[in-house]
């Protein structure tokens, strides 16, 4: 695992979009895989900016989604294949043809899960997959004690999880759904490249038992220790807990590091 200090969100998002790239450059139909929240914002400006300058072409690029909330109707601004489409896709100038993501409005839930799981093999496979972190360690929404082998399911969400979403909902935590579909850790895992983005003190904890603790199903997150290219950019907000020694060792390792590794 390679962790990056950035001085703040707007740095780790020019970092993460310079990556999407490169990538883009090498692949120019690479499967990006996003992520939705706000920590990925500054990534999806940025990349979006390079588009529109013409420094990068993303024109046959696929997006595909890491998570959907189940049961909101077809077309609510917070599904999340709403918010992916208004702040990933329209932006980069794509088409709905470019985007897959699972159906949360299927009447067989446990079918979408495994049809979306197969659809994501079928592409190719995800060559980079965006991730952010809930203050309890979850990625996706692969709650505390989800299986680290884990497939794409439904998932209940903690109610502290519903608590931190619903700010998206008018503050109101009785819209926001009890249950969603995720990528599975094992899914996650799949990936060629996952990069997790943290920012802000309340993430802080999280990061720490991600990058320091032991492997644990406890820290979803953690599971990231296990990817031989994962990725966490966090800013010196997030990184505030890292045992001082190491959050040192990551500020060198990566000032030391040479250009043509890229991120």
């Amino acid at each position: 695992m390679e962790v990056v200090i950035v001085p703040d969100a707007t740095a780790g998002g020019e970092l993460i979009a310079e990556a999407i790239a490169s990538l883009l450059s090498r692949k120019p139909d690479a499967l990006l895989g996003v992520a939705t929240g706000s920590t990925p914002l500054p990534i999806y400006r940025a990349l979006a900016a390079k588009v529109a300058a013409g420094a990068v072409d993303a024109s046959r690029a696929r997006i595909c989604q890491l998570d959907e909330y189940v049961g909101l109707p077809v077309g609510h601004p917070e599904s999340y294949r709403s918010v992916v489409l208004r702040e990933v896709v329209e932006p980069l100038g794509l088409s709905e043809a470019s985007f897959m993501g699972p159906d949360g409005s299927a009447e067989d839930v446990q079918a979408a899960c495994e049809a979306y799981d197969r659809a994501l093999a079928e592409a190719g496979g995800v060559d980079l997959q965006l991730l952010g972190i809930g203050t309890d360690g979850h990625i996706g929404f692969n709650e505390p004690c989800s299986s680290l082998a884990s497939r794409t399911r439904i998932k209940t969400l903690t109610e502290q999880t519903r608590v931190d979403n619903a700010r998206f909902f008018d503050d109101d935590i009785d819209q926001v759904p009890h249950h969603v579909i995720t990528q599975g850790i094992g899914t996650i895992l799949d990936a060629r490249h996952p990069i997790l983005l943290a920012t802000g003190e309340g993430k802080a904890e999280a990061v720490a038992q991600t990058v320091e603790g032991p492997v644990a199903s406890i820290v979803p997150a953690s599971a990231l220790q296990l990817h031989p290219h994962a990725t966490v950019v966090v800013d010196e907000a997030a990184a505030s807990k890292l045992k001082l020694k190491l959050a040192d060792y990551f500020r060198a390792t990566y000032a030391a590091k040479p250009a043509w590794q890229g991120l």
